[in-house]
């Protein structure tokens, strides 16, 4: 378990950075509000294109590098970059070594897990150190399967078309509801209007509870892309790994226990709150998966006989 010294700076540096930038894009959104009253959502969402790509893109280069200690992979698993390798040859989109990470969990969590990051130059595959401990090398090959089906089906920028097309209904939404409670309330709350500064606490009550109402909805596409990168996952580990479907759904099993997961949650639960199908849900899909027939570099995101979530 992470020490508290070391909680208590990451949580600092996390403070910081989230501080830092909420200052510069209020100052940046008053600015437009005051300079495009009736137009500032769809500026500020203009803006919002670029600076995201921005984060995306320097995010795994300098933001995670404050939390977390990352070195090529191959430095201290040559072999297991071989065997990665393979698989990505195999799949017919090789993934250079450079683009492989460890990263070492082990400080922080006893949690295991691995993730596709980053744009362009700064898109890798990050492996987390306490997943090679804990897992088997065929039960790792399938998580990194799992991983090479965001890479390949490019989640990434998919959640990030994603992401902008939730933020441009957000601020349009915002707009509206921020001119209906100052033409109705504004008096009252002393609110002269959308620039003044007073209007930034309603914007920020607004934006909370549209955060909170449309969980579920970005929750739903987290949960669409990671059933279809279960799918890839197993398509591709059919002829290499003996027992691929066992293997997949024992690395589920792993997964859940590690992270201390609800194998069967209430739907509710699942619909407002997971960011991926539910354990039994992801072992009966693993049990039952029948091979599609096409290369699964060419495959659809999700196999024919997938369940749904």
């Amino acid at each position: 378990m992470q020490p508290w010294d070391s909680w208590f700076w990451d949580w600092s540096k996390a403070q910081l950075l989230t501080i830092a930038f909420a200052v510069v894009i209020i100052f940046c959104l008053f600015g437009l509000i005051r300079r495009k009253p009736r137009a500032w959502w769809f500026y500020a969402w203009l803006g919002a294109i670029p600076l995201a790509t921005f984060l995306v893109f320097l995010t795994p280069l300098y933001i995670d590098p404050l939390f977390n200690k990352f070195t090529p992979l191959e430095n201290q698993y040559p072999q297991l970059v071989q065997s990665i390798g393979k698989l990505a040859q195999h799949a017919g989109i090789p993934i250079p070594p450079d683009r492989m990470f460890l990263m070492q969990a082990s400080a922080k969590t006893n949690a295991i897990n691995a993730y596709v990051t980053g744009l362009g130059a700064s898109k890798r595959i990050v492996i987390w150190d306490t997943s090679i401990r804990k897992t088997s090398p065929d039960e790792l090959l399938y998580i990194v399967s799992h991983e090479m089906g965001h890479y390949v089906r490019g989640h990434v920028v998919k959640g990030f078309a994603f992401f902008l097309g939730m933020l441009f209904l957000a601020l349009y939404l915002a707009y509206r509801l921020l001119q209906m409670a100052i033409a109705r309330w504004g008096s009252v709350w002393r609110v002269r209007g959308q620039a003044d500064w007073a209007a930034l606490g309603i914007l920020l009550v607004i934006f909370s509870l549209m955060d909170f109402f449309g969980e579920p909805i970005g929750n739903a596409f987290s949960r669409h892309v990671e059933h279809a990168a279960d799918g890839y996952g197993l398509e591709l580990i059919q002829g290499i790994i003996p027992n691929a479907n066992e293997v997949a759904a024992h690395s589920f099993q792993v997964l859940g226990e590690e992270d201390l997961e609800d194998p069967n949650p209430p739907k509710f639960i699942v619909f407002w709150l997971y960011s991926h199908p539910p354990l039994n849900d992801r072992l009966r899909f693993a049990h039952d998966f029948q091979p599609a027939q096409q290369h699964p570099a060419t495959s659809p995101d999700a196999s024919p006989t997938a369940a749904p979530h």
